[in-house]
């Protein structure tokens, strides 16, 4: 399935939170279950550990080797369980960022074409 075929299906099937506001409330606690449900992997299940420290490279290293020298200071791998959980939150958290869009006559597939291109023509001077 295309965002455009999915996108369209979110306006179909969204029903109850046609307001701006209310899908604004929505797309910020689904990411916030998306959250909840990694620490959750971490303090709960314990399938993944953090270990954040202070990122060590030297001041010389050129971008694309400091890629390399950096951490994400994750140990493990999400369970099959935690891995479940978080690919629903983040259907959710899609669901509302595709209303979000719908709302907003925003297209949602352009939306990742032009950021795709951005990081594409950027490369690693795209950082955010």
């Amino acid at each position: 399935m295309s965002l455009d075929q999915f996108q369209q299906q979110v306006s179909e099937l969204l029903l109850r939170h046609r307001s701006l506001l209310d899908v604004l409330s929505k797309y910020g606690q689904t990411g916030s279950a998306v959250n909840r449900a990694v620490a959750k992997a971490v303090t709960e299940c314990g399938c993944i550990e953090l270990n954040a420290k202070k990122q060590a490279y030297a001041v010389d290293t050129d971008l694309t080797a400091a890629q390399s020298v950096l951490e994400n200071h994750m140990n493990g791998q999400l369970c099959e369980q935690c891995s479940d959980v978080l690919r629903a939150e983040l259907g959710r958290n899609l669901f509302y960022m595709s209303a979000l869009c719908n709302l907003l006559d925003i297209n949602l597939e352009e939306v990742v074409a032009r950021e795709s291109d951005k990081c594409s023509t950027l490369g690693l001077f795209n950082m955010r």
